[in-house]
């Protein structure tokens, strides 16, 4: 082999020698030096003092109903309303024929006025044989008979009063009026019409408007759950100021105020019923509307988590990830049941001070040592 090929492949051979050799010092390196910890962004927990509100749904109903009926037999002659109108109490509605009821009243008229000259004329007879008695001119029977008379006619005088005022209150009734003010729905019946004092068909219903109920369902536990927060000092009573979403999302402008809770459990569903007063002056609102409400149950302090930073297990369990003041990671069972917007309300397995993994969830687990970097954008 010629000499200069021999010098080529001796050179090439020491490059090669000194490559490895250089690989190997630097992967013993790498080895001696320990792994960089992971960086995790954190956020310290602190109390926060939040409004506890429920969020419940439930439809409308009217403070008043009241459905219009005839208390006589009559021919209706005309309707005195327009359907759909708001109408006043004591508006005449309906009118109906009042020929028979002005007939009788005319007669029970007729008939009083005659008890009344009958008994003026009774007295006077009553009074004269009392003073010819004085005179031993008429027996003391025939006075008695005659008191007896003008007592009568006195009895008949009332009797008929009261036939007249029948007949006054019968005729008056031929005019049917509002019994309440609100708005009227459709009539049921039109001109020429009979109807009776006693028939199970209204002729109307009037609804007031300017106040609702609305009327919403809570189960027995969670009423029991704010009881028991209120009776031992972690939540202060609310307001009972209700807010009020109406069907198409937009929020009312009217707060309502919650009247009472029932006392009774429905059976069938373990729920009770809540009512609260919604006021409609522009009767925006109507009645059977179903409306989402937001109950204000009272204020606590209270520590919250985000609900993506808190892992349901398939046990029901709930845990969120801590790192520790060795910057170790540890996953922390927490008990959060209750929603706040969009972060749970924790109630135990967290304490003020605690700092909570917000980033790099799924490339960390527990026992990892971790490098914290505070979230100063927002503290949980």
């Amino acid at each position: 082999m010629p000499e200069h090929r021999l010098l080529r492949l001796a050179a090439s051979l020491s490059i090669a020698a000194f490559a490895l050799c250089a690989c190997h010092d630097q992967s013993a390196s790498a080895a001696a030096s320990p792994p960089t910890a992971p960086k995790v962004t954190v956020t310290t927990l602190r109390p926060q003092h939040i409004d506890i509100l429920d969020d419940l749904s439930g439809r409308l109903s009217s403070v008043e109903v009241a459905d219009v009926r005839p208390q006589v037999d009559g021919i209706v002659q005309k309707r005195l309303f327009v359907e759909g109108a708001s109408v006043e109490a004591g508006q005449p509605l309906y009118q109906l024929d009042p020929a028979s009821y002005q007939a009788a009243y005319d007669t029970a008229l007729g008939t009083l006025q005659k008890a009344i000259a009958t008994s003026k004329a009774a007295e006077i007879t009553a009074r004269r044989y009392q003073e010819l008695l004085k005179v031993k001119g008429v027996s003391e029977q025939d006075v008695e008979n005659y008191l007896a008379a003008a007592d009568e006619a006195r009895a008949d005088i009332v009797t008929d009063r009261g036939a007249l005022e029948t007949a006054r209150v019968n005729l008056t009734h031929t005019r049917i009026v509002a019994p309440i003010s609100g708005k009227i729905g459709k009539s049921s019946v039109t001109a020429g019409a009979l109807v009776t004092s006693d028939q199970t068909t209204a002729l109307a219903t009037i609804q007031s408007m300017d106040t609702l109920y609305l009327d919403v369902t809570r189960s027995s536990v969670e009423a029991l759950r704010l009881q028991k927060a209120i009776a031992s000092g972690r939540l202060q009573a609310g307001s009972s100021q209700v807010t009020v979403q109406t069907e198409d999302g937009a929020t009312y402008p009217h707060p309502g105020k919650l009247l009472f809770s029932d006392v009774t459990v429905d059976a069938t569903t373990g729920s009770i019923t809540l009512r609260a007063l919604i006021p409609n002056p522009g009767h925006e609102l109507m009645p059977g509307m179903f409306l989402q409400a937001q109950f204000d149950e009272g204020e606590q302090d209270a520590l919250l988590v985000p609900q993506t930073l808190v892992n349901r297990g398939s046990g029901g369990t709930a845990t969120v990830l801590v790192v520790n003041r060795q910057n170790v990671v540890e996953s922390r069972n927490v008990k959060a049941d209750q929603a706040h917007g969009a972060d749970w309300i924790v109630t135990s397995g967290l304490r003020a001070g605690d700092r909570l993994a917000t980033d790099n969830l799924q490339s960390i687990n527990a026992g990892m040592k971790v490098t914290p970097v505070e979230d100063t954008k927002k503290g949980a």
